[in-house]
């Protein structure tokens, strides 16, 4: 026997705004238009090493997602400045903000160290701001997210990073990858040998290019939300009462 609890006065909202209040639709979703130019991704990686194995593992990434009909761009930290040691003019600044404009996706690969992602990533991400006059660059892009390990294999520097994609509202996509003892798993010429980790790098992208041509025209309306409706609409009062003063 099932206990079933009836709500009481299930059609009553005494907190809601209702003249903001919307049903979502499907029909909303399914934008009359498709873009029609290729699915656009930026990639950052966490290290400056000569051999660095998240630069080889993002080039490996770059070179997937252009086979499966996207345009990437590659990001190189090195020269950025530590955030607030320089202002967001300076070129590298201005360089990485403007690709994150660009994109529709993003790819973040870090190595781990000292159980967590870098500081060359964090950087990165830490200069891009959470808004840029009125639009939120990263808001509603997709994310994939990859880390390198010297040792066995950790999952520490992706969930840092999946927490920091959830921070910047972005669509993080459920796969991911951690490559162990990354040293082993790249040729002299940097290319990534055959093996399940490399398996798991392509179904990593794959399923990025699928969420970004899923998302990408309807990711303003994914990411409306009630709260923020509820605010503009009071910033707007206030701008017409104060004019009629």
């Amino acid at each position: 026997m099932t206990d079933i609890t009836y709500l009481q006065n299930p059609t009553e909202f005494p907190a809601l705004d209702e003249a903001l209040f919307e049903v979502p639709s499907v029909a909303r979703l399914a934008t009359h238009e498709r873009s029609r130019h290729k699915p656009r991704f930026l990639m950052l990686y966490g290290s400056v090493r000569q051999r660095s194995y998240s630069r080889l593992l993002t080039f490996e990434a770059a070179r997937l997602l252009e086979a499966m009909g996207g345009e990437v761009k590659v990001f190189n930290p090195s020269g950025l400045p530590l955030p607030d040691d320089a202002p967001d003019t300076h070129p590298r600044v201005k360089e990485l903000r403007e690709l994150v404009q660009w994109a529709e996706g993003m790819v973040w690969t870090s190595p781990e160290r000292h159980g967590a992602m870098t500081g060359i990533l964090k950087a990165q991400i830490d200069w891009i701001p959470l808004a840029l006059g009125a639009v939120r660059p990263t808001q509603g892009k997709t994310l994939a997210v990859m880390q390198v390990s010297g040792g066995s294999q950790s999952f520490n520097a992706v969930n840092q990073m999946r927490v920091l994609g959830r921070w910047m509202r972005m669509v993080t996509i459920p796969n991911q990858s951690s490559v162990a003892k990354a040293f082993m798993e790249f040729d002299e010429d940097g290319r990534m040998k055959p093996s399940s980790y490399y398996d798991r790098v392509v179904d990593v992208m794959e399923e990025l290019v699928k969420f970004t041509l899923l998302t990408r025209d309807a990711s303003s309306y994914l990411v409306d939300r009630y709260s923020e409706r509820k605010e503009s609409a009071k910033e707007l009062s206030k701008r017409v009462n104060q004019r009629s003063i």
